[in-house]
């Protein structure tokens, strides 16, 4: 991870570095240096198409970025507020040379950020990104004239539901469906609600009036206690929940029990596996991923690559091993066979195609595998130490280990896209693993000196 670049882009509080006007310019820039360089087949003048969420900061930080572009050097195009897996899908298929996002995906509205995805819809790999970093943060300054550049914007929101509808079986429908649907008052506010009704759906819609700063309040794939709970009370056949720019997704079945996105792979894994379209019998899933999901699909025959945190890395292993499914807990799913990364809505289609294909209730797919208790901790930090300079934590850490016997384990890391310490801890006794979880932080807090004042 660069000094920059986190595990999604670039994120920050917005007007404050590195979220200025000044350096926002600098990296449209160094972007306009590195990044069609990239393209596998260059022609004419190079193309950038450049989409948002729902947050207020968007249009002035696309402002800002345009006139690092540079007038005259590029053709861009606007395409508006859109979900994040939008615009992988667009660059690829408009033959544009990259395209940038402007989104803050699942964090609060004060945040925003700045994502690229290369010439085939990829995010930039760590090779790349340091690149642009090696740009902005070099010891010679980098100089920017503001310039203004014509702006073309375009509508593609119908071409990309109907590639959406293109990946359902032929003549699936939902015709009568009761789908409880929230928006998190972003970028899918819109679109999403019209591809499930142009499918048949009946949609009760909730989080879908953004105003610019109300994205992910109290609403989307970190709060689904209100999608849940009106799900159930309407008598849903499922609850979805979309995070800020469309590229998570989380369920809640007919009961109002809320599914996450291991939840989502211990229904989608053995269903692909079934219907042949597992390449290698295998899936990739990061470290959080549950224990006991790890258990259940090795009992199906099914190996699992386990990465570190971050849809880029779950992508990597992907790409490696050729394998066509993988994801997060978080609700990041990758259909590697339609897509290239992280995408809701088509997690949400394609979850609940393999439920109605398999003609159960969402609340059966709960109940077939056990989960290991977790308890999930989040600190706010003002550094980010190596735990090894940390007066006797990594000794702590490695006896907390232990102390599970191979039935458990502990993962801790800084968060890539906040000022957070996250803390996973897991096992078979909630009891213990509490014990153990509390005695780490408190350690943490008494001797890194980079806590920042309680619990988030």
């Amino acid at each position: 991870m660069g000094k920059l670049f986190g595990t999604d882009g670039i994120r920050g509080i917005t007007w404050d570095y590195p979220f200025t006007p000044d350096f926002i310019r600098k990296i449209g820039y160094a972007a306009s240096l590195v990044l069609p360089k990239y393209k596998k087949k260059a022609a004419g003048k190079p193309v950038v198409l450049i989409g948002m969420d729902s947050r207020a900061s968007g249009k002035l930080i696309r402002k800002y970025l345009v006139e690092g572009l540079g007038a005259g050097k590029f053709k861009v195009v606007d395409l508006g507020i859109i979900p994040t897996p939008a615009v992988s899908y667009l660059v690829k298929r408009e033959g544009a040379d990259f395209g940038i996002v402007i989104s803050a995906s699942h964090n609060p509205p004060e945040f925003n950020g700045i994502k690229f995805f290369s010439a085939d819809g990829m995010k930039l790999n760590e090779a790349i990104e340091g690149k642009i970093e090696a740009l902005l943060l070099g010891k010679k300054p980098l100089h920017v004239r503001p310039s203004k550049a014509a702006i073309h914007k375009k509508d593609f929101t119908r071409d990309y539901e109907e590639f959406l509808r293109g990946t359902l079986p032929p003549g699936f429908n939902l015709k009568g469906v009761k789908i409880l649907l929230d928006c998190a008052n972003g970028a899918a506010y819109k679109i999403a609600p019209r591809v499930l009704r142009d499918l048949g759906a009946k949609v009760k819609v909730i989080g879908d009036k953004p105003n610019g700063k109300n994205i992910n309040m109290g609403c989307g794939a970190l709060h689904t206690q209100r999608m849940a709970a009106a799900a159930a009370k309407w008598g849903a056949f499922c609850g979805i929940s979309l995070d800020g720019d469309a590229d998570r997704c989380m369920f809640a079945d007919e009961k109002g029990a809320e599914l996450d996105g291991d939840d989502i792979i211990s229904i989608a894994a053995p269903y692909l596996k079934a219907k042949g379209r597992l390449t290698n019998n295998g899936v990739s899933l990061t470290f959080m991923s549950n224990y006991g999901l790890l258990r259940y699909l090795e009992g199906l025959g099914i190996s699992v690559a386990q990465v570190p945190v971050g849809d880029k890395n779950v992508t990597d292993a992907m790409e490696k091993g050729d394998l066509k499914l993988g994801g997060e807990s978080s609700g990041h799913i990758i259909f590697r066979e339609f897509a290239p990364t992280g995408d809701g809505l088509l997690t949400a289609l394609q979850t609940i195609a393999a439920v109605r294909d398999m003609g159960k209730p969402f609340s059966w797919f709960r109940r077939h595998w056990d989960r290991y208790p977790q308890v999930l901790e989040k600190v706010k930090v003002s550094s980010k130490p190596a735990f090894e300079d940390v007066h006797g934590f990594a000794a702590k850490l490695s006896k907390s280990q232990k102390a599970l016997k191979g039935n458990g384990r502990i993962f801790i890391r800084y968060s890539g896209t906040e000022p957070l310490l996250r803390l996973l801890v897991e096992g078979e006794s909630r009891a213990e693993i509490k014990a153990i979880a509390d005695d780490l932080l408190e350690h943490y807090k008494k001797h890194s000196g980079a806590h920042a004042g309680g619990k988030r």
